[in-house]
């Protein structure tokens, strides 16, 4: 029962604990719900060779975004990017999305239209249809909630439980930059505010800037692995930071993990910029949210596929520890992971 007397706070339970709480309470009735709450996306029955995939996320201005410094036509952007991305990581293929909009009197025509066309540019470079969406007033600023529509072989389908002791943990692409790029957006935003004449020099921090504002869906990696022929053996996409994902991978597969600092791969602008606020690159690059890359396992039978091919990077493996997420430093000594999960304010 979810009734009670006692007032507990949701910061006692955090991110993880809230959503297990919950979905406790909800057993699966449907024959067509193969997989309810707990991975990327829902997987339902489509027919006898593949599932569906159904993945939803709910943004609030203030909490997941700052208009002082996302314009509107890269917010559509990605909020894309965020509703197939979860697709993506259950190797699916994303085809229809669904958009929700709370707006407040301060909106006008023209910006809801340039929220629309930077969502507009995602289609078109997903192959994505706007399948519908709802409209709704709103007197707490802009809110904004996507739902997104795909399907996998049955096959195929990648979850976060599957992962073995031994298997090899690899990540897409690089990491922490669009938290250093949001670090800057909002060291400039301060900057603006006391000396509102000073103009933001964004250009030094290109790479970064644009990782935060508006990130890529990595499509290419499911052709990678399919071109490979490699089947994860389990996978998310990074949304939350990379600590928070093998958190969720971790207790889903019943495993642990160990990763090499050394291996962890972090561009060099993120990597000064880290230095320049004084922040470990490698805490950045692990707890960084919103770089949408895959972290991902393969069974070490695949290692030859995946470590020379350029845009993957093997970082650690799965242990027997289960739960266990620790970073193994350059010196060789090793300390356990934390992470909360919990969306930061922007």
């Amino acid at each position: 029962m979810l009734e009670s007397n006692v007032r507990t706070d949701i910061a006692a339970l955090g991110e993880f604990g809230l959503i297990q709480h919950l979905i406790d309470h909800f057993p699966t009735k449907q024959k067509t719900t193969v997989l309810g709450p707990g991975d990327d996306a829902a997987v339902l029955q489509r027919d006898s060779k593949t599932y569906g995939l159904l993945s939803t996320e709910l943004w609030l201005e203030g909490v997941h975004f700052d208009l002082a410094f996302h314009p509107l036509k890269h917010l559509g952007f990605k909020l894309v990017v965020a509703g197939v991305s979860d697709i993506l990581a259950m190797n699916g293929k994303p085809e229809q999305i669904w958009v929700n909009l709370g707006l407040s009197n301060r909106f006008s025509l023209e910006a809801v239209e340039e929220l629309y066309a930077g969502i507009q540019i995602a289609c078109e470079q997903y192959g994505l249809d706007l399948a519908g969406g709802d409209t709704t007033s709103s007197r707490s600023g802009l809110s904004l909630s996507i739902q997104a529509y795909g399907w996998v072989d049955k096959k195929k389908i990648t979850k976060r439980s599957g992962a073995k002791p031994g298997d090899l943990l690899c990540v897409s692409g690089d990491l922490g930059g669009a938290y250093m790029g949001l670090q800057i957006l909002e060291r400039e935003k301060r900057v603006f505010a006391e000396h509102p004449d000073m103009q933001p020099d964004l250009e030094p921090y290109d790479y970064i800037v644009g990782r935060q504002l508006k990130p890529d869906a990595r499509l290419d990696v499911i052709k990678h692995w399919e071109d490979l022929g490699v089947v994860p053996t389990s996978a998310m996409d990074v949304s939350d930071g990379v600590a928070s994902e093998l958190r969720h991978m971790a207790k889903l597969s019943g495993v642990g993990f160990d990763v090499y600092e050394e291996k962890l791969p972090i561009d060099p602008q993120t990597l000064d910029t880290a230095v320049s606020f004084d922040l470990n690159p490698s805490v950045v690059a692990l707890n960084g949210g919103e770089d949408y890359e895959m972290v991902f396992t393969v069974a070490q039978s695949d290692y030859e596929k995946i470590h020379k091919h350029v845009d993957f990077s093997v970082i650690g493996h799965a242990t027997e520890l289960k739960d266990q997420i620790r970073l193994v430093t350059r010196a060789g000594s090793a300390f356990e992971v934390k992470a909360q999960g919990w969306p930061q304010t922007h």
